[in-house]
Order: structure tokens, then C-alpha cells, then sequence
């Protein structure tokens, strides 16, 4: 086992620089090398094509870094000059041009300079591993497999790992390792075929849907609608799909998995002509990167959304897709194929040609059917994969429908016998294999799934929108279970009957949950209720129940470490402020964002800020640079766009914890609060000197400033105003002592004065109904 502390990436296209930019988040010094360009004049810089790289990541969104300390790490360079800057690495990523003849010239030079025992990849997905190592030295091709990523590298989290019949098998256990624990990758090996596994199916599924659609002549819109929902695919369906990647991209994609797929093959079916994109393409209308691709925003005509008609060729308004097959089989896909409609004929041409194709594969492409069910969840967003969806429908049901159809019958589908692929025995999933056996599905080290955890136990303590599970170990696990996991009622008088049950039988408590968000925050839309009621009552009471909370949560006898991945925001984001520790996933986006409904931090947000800035040694003494960071963050609602920016803001502090794989984070955040358990003390309650009225007029008169360039709007400086309020002491002064519920009363006070005024009011709503702040 060799631990992978240096990577070189050559190549800084997108994927190539992509890929550094990861590495280079996971805290691993990297070297990113490309040609010297060719029009360089005299004196120009030769590395300037891997310099260029870095400086187009760190300004366009997307973000690839993590935080901008990131590109730090990444060394750039060229392959003429700098090749000897492989000598030291452990790993070296090979991601340019798809052109056979450059990459073994460039494996020649890379074979020259490496070190012993250093592993070489290539990004590919269209030249097989072995045509690759052809003719190059068996060191090479012991050290050498495929690792293919998914664009963009930071976010999606599928790697497909390919090994060669001479690659080491310490090789591929060290690649993929280090992608998993430190890049965040859940690692799919394949076979050595065409297209791997999630492009293989996806080109297919991609490529069915839109011939289908075409000689159908199916509106877009219906098309995206029939495709999504019902299956658990993103509702950009195929054609949002394609306007994303890039329909230019669908020629060379297909062509290359055409020359490369053996005769017979089911793809070749699929792959038609469809007259439409080629002059789409050489007109521009390539997709977002373009003007527009199946469908555009007209900005000639005042932004109007508008969608191609795949009969014409020409846009229309996009209208809002209402189709009835959806709405009957939108609980059973069985009812959405037997629909007497073409949107039921369609749903089944596509879908089930799809999951025939993916049956096919099992034993090619790879031999485990969960293989293709990640990376389809992975590679492609889907919500379940297709032996999960085979499942759904039902085996046999599924063989029927194939055999009436007229298409192929997968070997694994008569194994299969009418037993579903996935089966629960005894709190374990089991899954098919090629003998027909179900066998026992298990995680890979340090991951502790909570929804294996469901399998085999009951809640501890649940209601409607939360719940409290055994995780093992005397430790505890609060779960959010309400829609987007936003914070109501019910989970605050949950999470204080479990503040005491943890205290009378487990060591310590973790929160967290498996939604695609940790919390959204409160529940709005309870909160407009509330109001048009004018129930102030009930709202200040749920403000105080959950100050309350909070408050109890930080001085448990316990320790209590906060988990949080995807969206923390909010009273989301007030709970990690008021746990012992936090262990984030990489990918959380958290802040105190309550300013955008009109509001403030209302369950200690304010006061807990203040305290964590407070103790920051490098700031300027005096309250006002202390005020002022911490102002700044609530009053522009400032989210933090990972964990490491999280840590810049002080949500997470030195000693908190980054997971970069999203499987790992409940196993790393049992470990944490179990280390803090030997002598463990609650924190010491802070205490505040603020310098109340004469600092909040100095932070009214920034935000006038503001308001002066139109960077801020007239309800802008009353909320504003509001948070000066609480974060400067009101009538204090820096001679006076305040404590922790001097503070809560402050936030209490504010936030019940705001939420009474029709701006907030309208500004809850306009969220409710748009998503977006109202800018009033």
C-alpha cells in the first residue's frame, strides 16, 4: 500500500484542469502540465497554457476550487521544460486529446522520468487500456490502468476505474483509495469495453429518447416530462440534458462508440440520423454554451423562454408540459407503459430499450449489477439505476414485456428467474449475481450508511418531520425528515426529547441526515401563515422553543457534532453554530441567509457569530473590525460555497472536520464525537461587550453607502437596520457585560419586529411562490 501524496495531471483542458483543481481541494499538491503555446512570441511565458488554466478556474462559476487557497497547490508547467517534475509524484493523470499516437508518445516521456512504483492513468473512454500499453515496456503496463471522470470533476462524484491484464492490483487499491477518501469519488470498476459503463447506457438512453422523440414528432417539453418524474431522473430529462453537455458533443460520442462497439450490438439500432442537429449545430444552437439548443431564451424578446418544434425546426413559446400518462403512472411504471397513448408507447420504446440494453451489459461491461446502478445514480443523476427500476417494475413482468416487444431477453434476466435484483433478508440488502445467488451487499471500510442503519432497527424517538436512530457505539443520530429537511414545530420538540434521551442512555449525539439538503431552514410557509393569522404568539413562542433548544443542545452533558452535506442554511446553519464540533461534508453550502425573507438569525445565529469572530487572533483590535465581518455576512446573506469556505467564515473552526466523500461523513462524524467523549466538558457560556448605538450608526452609514449606489434597496437598510441592532447591544456599551440570553433577547426582540412589517411579509411570500429573494 503506497499513500498517494503528490499527483501530476498533463493536460489542462477542462477535464484535465478540472482534475487538478480536485486533487488540489483534497489538500494534495499537484502538478498540472500542457504544450508550450504554439504562438508563443519571444520571451512569452511557456507554461502559460497550464497558468491560464488556473487563472480561468478561479473565475468561472461553476467554482472547480474549493476555496481559492486552493490553487496554491497546483503547480503549472509544460511538458518540454518540466517533465522532471514527475519524478516525484505518486500518481500521474494523462487528459489530453483522444489521439492514440500523442498519448503513447507522451507515455514514452512519462516512462523516462517516473519514479518506481508511481501509477500512470489516461482519462479516456473511447481506446481501450490494452491499445494503449501496445508496445510499451511491462513497468509501464504493471503501473498503468484507467481512471475516467465525469465532467465537472468537482461535482460529480462517479470515477470509473478500468484495470489491464498486467496492471497491479496494489495499483488500482491505491488509486482508488485516494479517490475515494480524499477526492470523494465513489469508485465503479469496469471492464475494458467501449464507453465503460455509465456513458455506454447513457449515449444509448440519450440516443433512444431523442430518435423516438423525432419520428414520434413529440413536443420537447412532453418528451422531458415522460422521462423525468416518473423514472427519478432529473427533470432537465434528455433534452434539458443535452442542452447542458452540448449537442456538438453528440456526433463525435456517438460515432465513437459506433466504430468501437462489436457488430450486433443493440446501440447500432439506435444510431440514426436526426437531420435537425446537425444544422442546429452549424448554426450555432449547440446548447447553453451556444445560442440556445432545444430550447433558448429569447432576449430579443424580453427573455422569453422558448422551445424548438421538432417537426419544423422552428421555436415556439415553451409551454408547460401537462401530459396524462405521467399523472396515471406517475406511482406505477407498469401503468405509465400500458397508457393508450404515444406518451405510454414512448415511455416504454425508450425505457425499456434502455433497461433491456442495461441487462445486456451485465457480464461486458461489468459483472455486478450494482455497478450500473451507481454509476447511472452518479454519471447521470438518476434517482434509482436500472436493475432498481427493473425491480420496481417486477422481474418477470419485465421478461414479459421484453418477450411481447420482440426485444432480446438478457442472460441475467433468466438467471434472474422472477426474483427481484435487490432483496432485503434479515436488516441486509442482498444483490443477483451471475450464479443467481443473492449475496450480502457490503459497504467498503469507514462507511456507516444510515439507511442501512433503517434496515435493521427501529427509530428511537420519531415524529412527522424528524427521527432518533442507534448508530452503535453509544452514539445517537438526529435525523431531519421534513420536505427539504426545513425546520418546524415538530423537529424542535423532537430534538429536545432527545437532548434527554441521549443524556439518560448514549454517549453523544450526531445530526445528520441522508436528504439532498441538511436543512433549508425554517419552514416558511408556516411562518406566512402565522402572520396572516397575526398568530404573534405562536411565532415568538417557536422562536423562544427553539433559542431554548439550541441553548440546551450546546450545554448537553454530551458532546454533539453536527454532519451537515448540501444546503445547511439558516436555522440550519444555527444548528452547527451551536454544536461542540462540526464534520462537514466538502460539499456544504451554509450560511445565514434569513435577510433575504426579511428576517435575522433569530435562534442565536447573531450572538453565536460574534462569539467565533471574537476569538479570531489576527483581527484588529477595537469592536468595530468585529462587528464589521460579522455584519457584513448576515446583513448580504453570504453563503459559504464549500466547507473550506465555510471554514473562512468561521461556521467551521480549526479543529472541525472536511469529509470528502459523502459516504464517509456519518462513520468520520461517530468517530469525532466518540473521541470527544473521555472528559468531556461543556463550553464555557461567552460573554459580550458591545458598543451599542454610536457602532450601529457607523454600520447604517455603510449600508446608506449602499443604498447610495443602488447596491442596496430601500428594505434592505430596515432589516440592516435591525441586525446593527442586535449585533452592536442596542443601548449598551462597551463598559457593560452582556450574556448569551441578553443576546437571544435582542435576536428575539428584532426578529418579531420584523416579521410584523409588510416588507418581510412580502418577502416570505415572494420566495415561497419563486424561490428568488424579492429585491424591495
Amino acid at each position: 500500500m503506497v499513500d498517494i501524496a503528490k499527483v501530476a495531471v498533463i493536460g489542462a483542458g477542462v477535464m484535465g484542469a478540472g482534475i487538478a483543481a480536485q486533487v488540489a481541494n483534497s489538500g494534495t499538491p499537484v502538478v498540472l502540465l500542457d504544450i508550450v503555446p504554439r504562438d508563443l512570441k519571444e520571451g512569452g511565458d511557456r507554461s502559460a497554457v497550464a497558468k491560464g488554466a488556473i487563472e480561468k478556474m478561479l473565475k468561472t462559476e461553476p467554482a472547480a476550487f474549493m476555496s481559492k487557497a486552493a490553487a496554491k497547490l497546483v503547480t503549472p508547467g509544460n511538458i518540454e521544460d518540466d517533465l522532471a517534475l514527475l519524478a516525484d509524484c505518486d500518481w500521474i493523470v494523462e487528459a489530453i486529446v483522444e489521439r492514440l499516437d500523442l498519448k503513447q508518445g507522451l507515455y514514452a516521456k512519462i516512462e523516462a522520468v517516473r519514479k518506481d512504483g508511481s501509477i500512470v492513468s489516461s482519462n479516456t473512454s473511447t481506446i481501450p487500456l490494452a491499445t494503449l500499453t501496445g508496445g510499451l515496456p511491462a513497468r509501464f503496463a504493471q503501473d498503468f490502468c484507467i481512471t475516467h471522470f465525469f465532467n465537472p470533476p468537482r461535482y460529480m462524484r462517479l470515477l470509473e476505474v478500468v484495470k489491464g491484464e498486467a496492471t497491479r492490483a496494489d495499483a488500482i487499491a491505491d488509486v482508488s483509495r485516494f479517490a475515494d477518501v480524499k477526492l470523494g469519488k465513489s469508485v465503479v470498476a469496469c471492464k475494458d469495453r467501449p464507453g465503460f459503463i455509465a456513458n455506454r447506457l447513457g449515449v444509448m438512453w440519450m440516443q433512444a429518447a431523442v430518435v423516438e422523440a423525432f419520428e414520434r414528432k413529440m413536443d420537447v417539453e412532453d418528451v422531458d416530462q415522460i422521462i423525468g418524474r416518473p423514472f427519478g431522473i432529473p427533470k432537465t430529462g434528455v433534452f434539458g440534458l443535452f442542452d447542458l453537455v452540448g449537442l456538438d458533443l453528440m456526433p463525435h460520442v456517438n460515432a465513437s462508440l459506433a466504430a468501437a462497439l462489436p457488430e450486433g450490438d443493440m446501440f447500432h439500432e439506435m444510431n440514426r440520423p436526426v437531420p435537425l442537429v446537425p444544422k442546429m449545430i452549424a448554426e450555432g444552437f449547440t446548447g447553453r454554451k451556444g445560442k440556445g439548443g432545444f430550447y433558448r431564451v429569447n432576449r430579443e424578446k424580453g427573455k422569453r423562454k422558448e422551445t424548438i418544434d421538432l417537426a419544423t425546426g422552428d421555436y415556439r413559446v415553451t409551454k408547460k408540459a401537462d401530459v396524462e400518462a405521467v399523472k396515471v403512472g406517475s406511482r406505477s411504471l407498469a401503468k405509465l407503459f400500458d397508457h393508450d397513448s404515444e406518451a405510454g408507447r414512448y415511455a416504454w420504446a425508450v425505457m425499456g430499450r434502455t433497461l433491456c440494453y442495461a441487462a445486456l451489459l451485465v457480464g461486458d461491461a461489468a459483472d455486478e449489477i450494482e455497478s450500473f446502478d451507481e454509476a447511472m445514480r452518479l454519471g447521470y443523476n438518476w434517482k434509482k439505476g436500472p436493475f432498481e427500476l427493473i425491480d420496481q417494475i417486477g422481474t418477470a413482468e419485465f421478461v414479459r414485456r421484453l418477450e411481447a416487444s420482440g426485444l432480446p431477453v438478457a442472460p441475467i434476466l433468466r438467471t434472474a428467474a422472477g426474483k427481484p435484483f435487490y432483496q432485503i433478508v434479515d436488516g441486509k440488502r442482498e444483490a443477483l449475481e451471475l450464479d443467481g445467488r443473492h449475496n450480502v451487499m457490503t459497504r467498503p471500510e469507514g462507511v456507516l450508511m444510515l439507511e442501512d442503519v433503517k434496515l435493521a432497527s427501529q427509530p428511537v424517538l420519531k415524529n412527522g418531520s424528524a427521527a432518533l436512530w442507534d448508530v452503535g457505539d453509544g452514539v445517537a443520530c438526529f435525523e431531519f425528515t421534513s420536505k427539504m429537511n426545513s425546520l418546524d414545530p415538530d423537529i424542535i420538540a423532537l430534538l429536545q426529547k432527545s437532548i434527554a434521551k441521549v443524556k439518560r442512555d448514549f454517549k453523544a449525539l450526531v445530526i445528520y441526515n441522508e436528504g439532498s439538503q441538511f436543512s433549508v431552514g425554517a419552514n416558511l410557509g408556516l411562518a406566512l401563515f402565522a402572520a396572516n393569522i397575526a398568530a404573534w404568539p405562536e411565532i415568538e413562542n417557536l422562536i423562544a422553543s427553539g433559542q431554548q433548544t439550541y441553548k440546551a443542545l450546546k450545554y448537553a452533558p454530551f458532546p454533539v457534532v453536527a454532519a451537515p452535506s448540501g444546503m445547511a442554511l439558516g436555522g440550519g446553519c444555527e444548528i452547527l453554530l451551536h454544536s461542540d464540533a462540526i464534520q462537514a461534508h466538502a460539499e456544504t453550502y451554509t450560511g445565514l441567509v434569513e435577510v433575504g425573507v426579511g428576517l435575522l438569525p433569530g435562534w442565536g445565529g447573531c450572538k453565536e457569530m460574534l462569539a467565533r469572530w471574537a476569538k479570531m487572533p489576527k483581527l484588529p483590535k477595537g469592536p468595530m473590525p468585529l462587528l464589521a465581518q460579522v455584519f457584513e455576512m448576515i446583513s448580504t446573506a453570504k453563503v459559504a460555497k464549500s466547507a473550506a469556505e465555510a471554514r473562512e467564515m468561521l461556521i467551521l473552526r480549526p479543529a472541525d472536520g472536511i469529509t470528502m466523500n459523502r459516504y464517509r461523513l456519518l462513520a468520520d462524524a461517530k468517530a469525532k464525537a466518540l473521541s470527544m467523549v473521555e472528559g468531556y466538558q461543556p463550553p464555557e457560556p461567552p460573554v459580550f461587550r458591545l458598543a451599542g448605538r454610536s457602532a450601529a450608526a457607523a454600520l447604517a452609514m455603510a449600508v446608506d453607502g449602499f443604498w447610495r449606489q443602488g447596491k442596496a434597496t430601500d428594505y434592505d437598510r430596515v432589516v440592516s437596520a435591525a441586525v446593527a441592532k442586535v449585533l452592536t447591544g442596542a443601548d449598551t456599551d462597551m463598559l457593560i457585560e452582556l450574556t448569551e440570553d441578553d443576546l437571544y433577547d435582542l435576536e428575539r426582540e428584532a426578529f418579531m419586529g420584523l416579521v410584523k412589517t409588510p416588507g418581510t411579509l412580502a418577502r416570505i411570500e415572494h420566495m415561497l411562490m419563486t424561490g428568488k429573494p424579492l429585491r424591495n
